[in-house]
């Protein structure tokens, strides 16, 4: 398996990807993913970094992306990530979320957030783990496909404050080596 930048020949790899995303987890995404133009807009898409976790044979595990932000915000990227249903829990998710960090500090960002549905415990703990940090809980602000509202936690990463947490979980080293 690799982790590396999306491509054109990707796409129908990509597709089938996002049919193995549980509908409850559609939910989750700002694009809506059963649109068959997404992937398209996704190979076109020049302002951000995108990735996938792809195996020998093609098939991809995993997608994530920094798209930074604009005017007051263009220090800021966001950095949304997948893992496929069968692949959790195995430590692919980790892996991307530090193929995005990496990303994001060479595109120049100062900080990266990341929002996660309030309830994905597993999530939050991993992005916790690589130094992002709570910075804001919005109540019922996300609905779900079935109209259930959920809250969801916006967390944060400062490159500037955080290089000797990100040196500690070898990040640095990553940066190096690309």
């Amino acid at each position: 398996m690799q982790i590396r930048p999306i491509q054109a020949a990707d796409a129908p790899a990509l597709s089938a990807f996002l049919e193995r995303i549980p509908e409850g987890d559609q939910t989750f995404f700002k694009e809506d993913i059963r649109e068959r133009e997404i992937v398209t807009s996704w190979l076109q898409d020049t302002h951000g970094r995108r990735s996938a976790a792809v195996e020998v044979d093609g098939r991809v595990l995993g997608y994530v992306a920094v798209i930074p932000g604009v005017g007051w915000s263009s220090h800021v990227g966001e950095l949304r990530l997948v893992v496929d249903p069968d692949q959790r829990r195995r430590g692919l998710g980790r892996q991307l979320a530090r193929r995005g960090l990496v990303d994001a500090i060479q595109l120049g960002l100062g900080k990266i957030v990341v929002e996660v549905v309030a309830d994905q415990t597993p999530a939050v703990a991993m992005f916790q783990s690589l130094g992002f940090n709570a910075e804001a809980l919005l109540r019922d602000h996300v609905r779900d496909r079935s109209g259930a509202l959920r809250d969801l936690i916006v967390l944060a990463h400062s490159v500037k404050d955080s290089w000797s947490e990100m040196a500690t979980i070898g990040i640095e080293d990553a940066l190096k080596k690309s």
